[in-house]
């Protein structure tokens, strides 16, 4: 993919379609480094499951053969010196304690770092085409401010309101982007 934030995207709908409630999607940056964490509360995977996620010729849909999300963000990490793990609980195993956690860290001085992208548009597609789920995004950066939506925080606030309406995708659009100084990372 040509910018992190897809991959983000790809991997939190993967997270959406796993029953997730909660999707964390944080990002820790330095000088030299981005380490991507998406956590859920969905129904996790299976340690069979798991063993085969980052193979390309393996997937759970039924509308093609092939899954290219997180092999694709695992070799964007290795092909920087970085790389990705995924840790996961299956509610069949673990019923109170359970979901899925992707690690990935990028160097960013390598020639093949993959910019972020735009994560404020990315964050906004997900608000707006999964409402009823709760995300928290944060990304921590050592040349500037941390930038942070949970819209656990919006819901007490807007109370009967949904978080798809016009105005409020307009506002947290905004929100983020006053956060990243009016430019995209």
């Amino acid at each position: 993919m040509k910018e992190l934030s897809l991959n983000i995207l790809d991997i939190t709908e993967n997270s959406v379609k796993a029953g997730a409630t909660l999707t964390e999607i944080l990002l820790d940056e330095t000088e030299t480094t981005v380490c991507i964490v998406i956590r859920d509360n969905g129904c996790g995977m299976t340690e069979d499951i798991l063993r085969s996620v980052t193979d390309p010729f393996y997937t759970t849909r039924t509308t093609r053969k092939v899954g290219m999300g997180l092999p694709l963000f695992k070799m964007e990490a290795e092909q920087t010196g970085g790389y990705v793990t995924v840790e996961s609980k299956a509610a069949s195993e673990f019923p109170e304690e359970h979901g899925t956690t992707v690690t990935a860290l990028f160097y960013k001085s390598h020639l093949d770092y993959t910019p972020l992208g735009d994560l404020t548009a990315t964050v906004t597609t997900l608000i707006q085409g999964h409402p009823d789920v709760d995300f928290l995004f944060e990304h921590r950066r050592t040349d500037g401010p941390t930038v942070s939506l949970d819209t656990r925080e919006l819901r007490a606030v807007l109370e009967d309101v949904p978080l798809d309406s016009f105005d409020v995708i307009c506002w947290i659009e905004g929100a983020l982007r006053e956060q990243y100084g009016n430019r995209s990372p």
